[in-house]
């Protein structure tokens, strides 16, 4: 099967360079497409040069390891270069590969970046003056942290803004590479590849990462829908339920009963799960303070925060904390193996 494709000059160079615990699913949701549009078409109208730090195996956060093509240098001509990382990206962008990516950049190479890869980008300033996105965790504790003033980070699946392109996580990615691909090599052979995937329908640049509730609800519940957002806009200064309703056009009464018999909880509870959701990112993924943490997620007093946390997760925010510092000391003792 052969499917035609614009008549350009084709053929590209990609690069991915894969950060320590990048995330597998998000990587090769980028890769495929490219290996598909070669298939498609019958002829290579991509290649691509998997790169990492040193040249060795690079583990995804699965724990998998992935062989790479080469180290940082000496890298070829690249028509785009996209970063690939996981949930603990901060701890892997060291000076060298920021440097790295500033050359790059300074080579007029376009750059690009999957999951949390856009994070790397940011902290090296290339994302300066930039529309942007990564995976929607990332971009909460980002803002709580004060990080990156000069970015403008979007909830959208990707975005892409003049010579940069950035992708949340999951298969997000097959959404970027099939748009980049229909625009480089026509609408035909990306609707082909997306086919091929049994990927219903590519889905675009206005498209957004996460809606409260809709997954659980499907599209059947718009009130529900508008007060979960509401809620997840007002974490850090909780409305109260009369709040709530009033400015979703509900009466308490009608609130509490689709909360109850389509969510399985009152709406408070639901909302108390979403401020202690937000809590463990921000603890996870920033060096916050906890009492800042608990301010940020609408709790005034440290040890009401403490003890809402510790009987909905079975441990303190400390105690988080300790977790993650000895996933970061696993992942480096990893590396140096």
């Amino acid at each position: 099967m052969s499917v035609p494709v614009c008549p350009d000059d084709g053929h590209r160079d990609i690069g991915f360079l894969l950060l320590p615990g990048f995330s597998q699913l998000a990587f090769s949701s980028a890769l495929e497409p490219l290996r598909m549009a070669n298939y498609l078409a019958g002829r290579r109208l991509y290649t691509w040069h998997l790169v990492s730090r040193d040249g060795r195996p690079v583990a995804a956060s699965s724990g998998l390891a992935t062989l790479v093509d080469q180290p940082l240098e000496p890298m070829p001509a690249l028509d785009l270069l996209l970063v690939c990382a996981g949930v603990e990206v901060q701890a892997h962008c060291d000076r060298g590969t920021l440097a790295w990516l500033k050359r790059l950049a300074k080579r007029g190479t376009p750059l690009g970046a999957v999951c949390t890869g856009g994070y790397a980008l940011a902290q090296a300033g290339l994302l300066d003056g930039y529309r942007c996105t990564l995976h929607w965790e990332h971009i909460g504790s980002i803002h709580e942290a004060h990080r990156f003033p000069a970015v403008a980070f979007a909830n959208e699946l990707f975005v892409i803004d003049r010579d940069r392109y950035t992708c949340s996580g999951g298969i997000a990615p097959l959404d970027m590479m099939l748009h980049l691909i229909g625009r480089q090599q026509g609408l035909p052979l990306a609707e082909a590849i997306a086919e091929e995937f049994i990927h219903e329908r590519i889905r675009g640049v206005s498209d957004r990462q996460r809606n409260p509730l809709r997954l659980q609800l499907g599209h059947s519940h718009p009130k529900l829908e508008e007060v979960a957002t509401l809620m997840e806009a007002n974490l850090q200064d909780p409305l109260s339920l009369d709040e709530l309703a009033r400015y979703t056009g509900l009466s308490r009464r009608q609130l509490e009963r689709l909360f109850q018999r389509h969510v399985g909880k009152p709406p408070l509870r639901y909302y108390l799960e979403l401020r202690l959701a937000r809590a463990r990112l921000l603890l996870r993924n920033t060096q916050l303070p906890i009492t800042d943490v608990a301010l940020a997620c609408g709790f005034v007093s440290p040890p009401h925060f403490t003890k809402c946390y510790h009987d909905h997760f079975g441990h303190s925010p400390s105690g988080e904390r300790k977790g993650r510092r000895e996933r970061l000391a696993e992942l480096e003792a990893f590396g140096r193996e």
